[in-house]
């Protein structure tokens, strides 16, 4: 595991949350409220793509198929 992923997890992570706190600051809840499944999204994204590539080395480290 790279140390970059999760500073860009984090990166995504702060900026997910001040552009949530803008918008509510204007009254934008909606808005916020999918920004913010947004930014989940994206850092599930990046965790469904390094858990693929633990499998598949697991799978070249113990044989299988």
């Amino acid at each position: 595991m790279d140390i970059s992923l999760i500073f860009r997890i984090a990166a995504v992570g702060i900026i997910t949350a001040i552009v949530n706190q803008i918008l509510k600051k204007v009254d934008k809840d909606e808005i916020a409220t999918i920004t913010t499944l947004a930014g989940l999204v994206i850092v599930l994204l990046m965790i469904v793509d390094m858990l693929a590539t633990l499998f598949d080395s697991l799978q070249n480290i113990f044989g299988l198929f």
